[in-house]
């Protein structure tokens, strides 16, 4: 079976020339639906990649339409081929991973993105080391000073009172209390 799926951003814009074309090229059900492509909840692309099946075929326009980035695009045809269904984009045919050149240029695509999202993390890494070496805290500041740390501490220790009480005292929760060593 091949399904479709519309979409356009705003109201303003018009989803009869999408419709039109996923119907021509033997699109049997088309899901569409209005929302901004940046938003990950979109509810009948969700329902279109529920719906496909091994062997089935799930087609766009163009890939603006399943994507805003090469991430999101990524892992929304890892989801489509992990169901064992295609997908093909009738004006982007270099990413029609029903053909043999499509799925090369897609394994390749995903490899550039591995290799970009290993760089960035070794660049983060690095940078952290040199800003610890730097002597820099890492993370946010710390709710409680050391003294309040010290008094915390003995008053839960004394029983004084409950870790609600102490926490309430120092505008923090009891886990926070109970967490302190």
């Amino acid at each position: 079976m091949i399904y479709g799926y519309a979409r356009i951003s705003i109201d303003s814009q018009r989803l009869g020339v999408q419709l039109k074309q996923l119907r021509s090229a033997g699109a049997n059900k088309v899901f569409r639906e209005t929302a901004s492509g940046a938003r990950a909840d979109r509810a009948q692309l969700r329902r279109a990649i529920d719906a496909i099946d091994r062997g089935d075929v799930l087609m766009v326009t163009r890939l603006d339409r399943l994507a805003r980035s090469t991430r999101d695009l990524l892992n929304t045809l890892a989801t489509i081929a992990a169901k064992g269904a295609g997908f093909r984009p009738l004006h982007d045919t270099w990413a029609d991973n029903t053909t043999a050149h499509g799925r090369l240029m897609l394994t390749v695509l995903g490899g550039l993105a591995e290799f970009e999202r290993e760089l960035i993390r070794a660049r983060t890494g690095e940078s952290r080391e040199r800003a610890k070496a730097k002597g820099v805290k890492m993370g946010r500041k710390p709710k409680l000073t050391d003294h309040q740390k010290r008094e915390a501490i003995k008053r839960r220790d004394h029983g004084e009172d409950t870790l609600a009480e102490i926490g309430k005292s120092y505008n923090v929760s009891h886990s926070t209390i109970s967490r302190l060593a």
